[in-house]
């Protein structure tokens, strides 16, 4: 998928979010001239350790997205075991499509072109 798809494709998805926000979770651009830089934010759970809690991130889209997964890091302070102490967050959904080649996880739960931002 060209850039220029996947822009449009980032700006249909970031339209539905304004148009039916996802509770807990707020988005927008860093910078309004580039649709594959998000600034998020994240409220914490209730009946969390994180409840009450706003975790700001930045998520990083590539040119050839949904074939690829976005990026996600923590600008907030954050704890969490699938979060590096630099903010990247690491968790299954988030890794490139097809099989593990460290045999930890399965193809199932990687990044597939069908995922968007909310799902």
């Amino acid at each position: 998928m060209a850039a220029t798809q996947a822009s449009l494709l980032l700006q249909k998805q970031l339209t539905d979010l304004y148009k039916t926000p996802v509770d807990g979770f707020s988005a927008g651009l860093v910078d309004e001239s580039n649709v594959f830089e998000w600034s998020v934010t994240i409220m914490g759970p209730a009946d969390t350790p994180y409840e009450g809690g706003f975790f700001n991130a930045i998520m990083s889209f590539p040119s050839n997205y949904p074939n690829s997964p976005p990026t996600v890091r923590f600008t907030s302070e954050m704890w969490h075991p699938n979060v590096y102490s630099d903010g990247k967050v690491c968790i299954s959904i988030l890794h490139a499509p097809g099989d593990d080649p460290n045999g930890y996880e399965l193809a199932s739960e990687r990044w597939s072109p069908v995922h968007t931002v909310c799902i």
